[in-house]
């Protein structure tokens, strides 16, 4: 596991931002924290670095919200309303794993059937208000040797 200290909003928007330029088609990453932790400041800053940071909304009322362009196509879950799995899967959920960039806000329901690779990120507070503390798990092989420190 690998910690990445955000002292601000910015500081975590750059990060994603950051590691954006490295994501591709079928990266699936999870965002787990409290509520306010940080977790959709962190997908504008992904957004951001794609040039679709005007479209950003929380998807918490419609489960997903759509992002295309001629580059990528981002699909952001917000997973904390479904009561379990099948749910997830009733919607036709692991369609998009291979269509694009995959973020789930609340994705712990899910791990059990997420692609064997991917990026979770935990969300917690720091010492003050605004401080975040990432806590980067990787799952699989593919992103065994990233340091994330490098997308500060």
């Amino acid at each position: 596991m690998q910690e990445i200290r955000c002292n601000n909003e910015m500081e975590t928007k750059i990060f994603a931002k950051n590691l954006a330029k490295d994501l591709k088609k079928g990266d699936v990453l999870v965002l787990s924290g409290e509520l306010g932790g940080g977790k959709t400041k962190f997908v504008e800053g992904i957004l951001t670095y794609f040039d679709m940071q005007d479209k950003i909304s929380s998807p918490t009322f419609t489960i997903v919200n759509e992002y295309h362009n001629e580059q990528i196509d981002i699909y952001h879950f917000d997973l904390y309303r479904l009561a379990d799995i099948y749910e997830f899967e009733n919607i036709g959920g692991e369609e998009y794993f291979n269509k694009g960039i995959c973020i789930f806000e609340w994705g712990e329901l899910i791990e059990d059937i997420l692609p064997n690779d991917y990026i979770k990120i935990t969300f917690d507070k720091g010492e003050d208000e605004c401080q975040r503390i990432l806590k980067i798990e990787t799952f699989g092989a593919k992103y065994n040797d990233v340091d994330f420190e490098k997308y500060r």
